[in-house]
């Protein structure tokens, strides 16, 4: 397909060597979203951030590509956390931030999907807020939107729902999470959409089917979004609990009407993978 090959506008992006940025000042922070995986879909700030930032702090779902536009005199630390594999103390990634930013570097904090989106950037701006450190948030394309539009899944529509539930599969220690009212969210909104959730994916079925959700919905499980490797898993929410190891990891899951969808919006196929920015 010719357009594929065609080059962006001469002078298009170099327009922006020109555009008033904010300042990346020393001693400071910015929380960064760095979109649901591919590199192309962090924002025109995060991607002036990694070009600014002293000490790029990255988590398990920055990608290589992504990181590969950080000034080539950045310091680059992997602070990533996954499910059942050593990972740092949330506690101890905020007080390094804290650490490096009074020490006078420009820290950027790069997190998968979006800060706020259960990714604990509230958390570490707290920290930094508390100790009087300067930080900026920009915000990030949260996979539970982006990752499911690259499966054509969109996560609203006005034929199947006006409301959606965000809910993570886990708590602080991992485990299922304890706070959530199954009864009250069963049935709340159509759609629900599960971050962090394939570990307790059987469990939480049982919950939800227990307060009153139908266990014929349909469940769409979304696996390495908007990355080449992308894999979809279609099924329904009774039969979510049998699929063990079958499900590959980083995925996002959508509950209800909506992955319906896909017969007609799949639009993530054939070349389009081959493009690493998206």
């Amino acid at each position: 397909m010719g357009w594929l090959k065609r080059r962006p506008r001469i002078g298009h992006f170099a327009r922006l060597d020109a555009a008033a940025f904010p300042a990346f000042e020393p001693g400071t922070v910015w929380l960064v979203g760095a979109g649901p995986g591919a590199p192309g879909l962090i924002s025109l700030l995060g991607y002036y951030a990694l070009g600014e930032a002293d000490l790029v702090v990255y988590d398990a779902l920055v990608s290589e590509n992504l990181l590969s536009f950080a000034s080539k005199d950045a310091e680059k630390i992997h602070a990533g956390k996954r499910g059942g594999k050593p990972s740092p103390k949330q506690a101890d990634i905020s007080l390094k931030l804290i650490e490096w930013a009074k020490a006078g570097k420009r820290v950027l904090r790069l997190k998968g999907g979006d800060p706020f989106m259960f990714g604990r950037g509230g958390e570490e701006a707290m920290a930094l807020a508390r100790a009087g450190v300067k930080f900026r948030i920009v915000p990030g394309i949260s996979s539970g939107l982006g990752g499911l539009a690259y499966a054509g899944i969109p996560v609203t529509h006005r034929d199947t729902n006006q409301a959606v539930i965000f809910l993570t599969g886990h708590d602080e220690t991992g485990a299922m999470p304890q706070a959530v009212d199954w009864d009250a969210i069963a049935n709340a909104a159509p759609v629900i959409v599960m971050f962090m959730a394939v570990k307790h994916l059987g469990a939480i079925a049982e919950k939800l089917i227990a307060a009153g959700r139908d266990p014929a919905d349909r469940m769409a499980i979304v696996s390495n979004a908007a990355l080449p490797a992308q894999s979809v898993l279609e099924t329904t929410l009774g039969r979510a609990g049998g699929l063990g190891d079958e499900v590959p990891t980083p995925a996002i899951i959508v509950l209800g009407p909506v992955s319906a969808y896909r017969e007609v919006l799949d639009w993530y196929v054939g070349d389009l993978r081959s493009n690493p920015l998206g």
